[in-house]
């Protein structure tokens, strides 16, 4: 049971189809993580995993994000494709347009976003100046532009607690902070495959314009309707980035902690 590459799908993402793949269930550290789904893509161990449960069961509050990435790290994986389903804040975006994220504003308050609590398992300040794996990136836009879909590179994702949607008076506030999208999911998931080393790369999914931006009532429906519409196009671009992986990893992301479990030499 091994693979280099996972996929997360997000809402309304929740299998890789014309793939074959076996269902697996991982034990952690964290808890036990149901349906890791594994398979070969081009020569490529791939796995996927359906963040919020393969019949979206989870809210992204509860989610384990925690026992997620330390599955796929137990197993091998060394590069993560992600989808998120966002509302647009920046009025530049519309519902329908994948965009490749770059930073985030963090929200959440009682989700556990580290392995590094201290004791046992050390102490870390790992950096996070460019969250989001840049070669990762580069291979994404170039398969998504070879494809002929329409790919924006930039943009800042608001990670907000959930489960409920945001009020306008919060969209305004982002918006000054410079938020382009908001969402409940990046955060701390794209951090703790950061801290295990993890290349992370998210592809974000309009599926709506965010509260007070929107005129209609902000619905769930109507974001699982937008990802419905946009699920082969995404599968196409992570199964053709997949296959254009090249084998060296030549980010920094594999040294943001250099031995797992020790404390930070620059901790104070």
């Amino acid at each position: 049971m091994r693979a280099e590459i996972a996929v997360i799908g997000g809402s309304g993402f929740y299998e890789i189809s014309n793939v074959q793949m076996r269902k697996f269930d991982i034990k952690t550290p964290y808890g036990i993580v149901i349906g890791v789904r594994i398979g070969e893509i081009g020569g490529k161990k791939i796995a996927f995993l359906a963040r919020h449960g393969e019949s979206h069961s989870i809210p992204p509050h509860r989610v384990n994000y925690r026992a997620n990435i330390w599955a796929l790290h137990s197993i091998g994986v060394e590069r993560i494709l992600a989808t998120s389903a966002c509302g647009a804040i920046n009025r530049r975006f519309k519902p329908g347009d994948f965009i490749l994220v770059t930073q985030f504003l963090d929200f959440t308050k009682s989700r556990p976003s580290t392995f590094f609590e201290g004791g046992k398992s050390g102490v870390a300040h790992i950096d996070v100046s460019e969250p989001f794996c840049p070669q990762l990136r580069k291979v994404v836009k170039s398969v998504a532009e070879n494809l002929g879909f329409k790919i924006r590179e930039g943009g800042v994702y608001a990670c907000m607690e959930g489960p409920r949607f945001e009020t306008p008076a919060e969209i305004r506030a982002l918006e000054k902070l410079g938020a382009d999208m908001v969402g409940m999911t990046l955060v701390p998931e794209c951090v703790l495959a950061r801290e295990l080393g993890i290349c992370y790369s998210s592809v974000a999914i309009i599926t709506n314009y965010a509260a007070g931006i929107s005129r209609n009532i902000l619905t769930h429906s109507e974001v699982l309707e937008m990802m419905k519409k946009k699920n082969e196009e995404i599968k196409k671009i992570f199964l053709s980035a997949i296959q254009k992986l090249p084998g060296e990893r030549n980010c920094s992301c594999p040294k943001s902690v250099e031995i797992f479990g020790h404390s930070s030499k620059n901790s104070s």
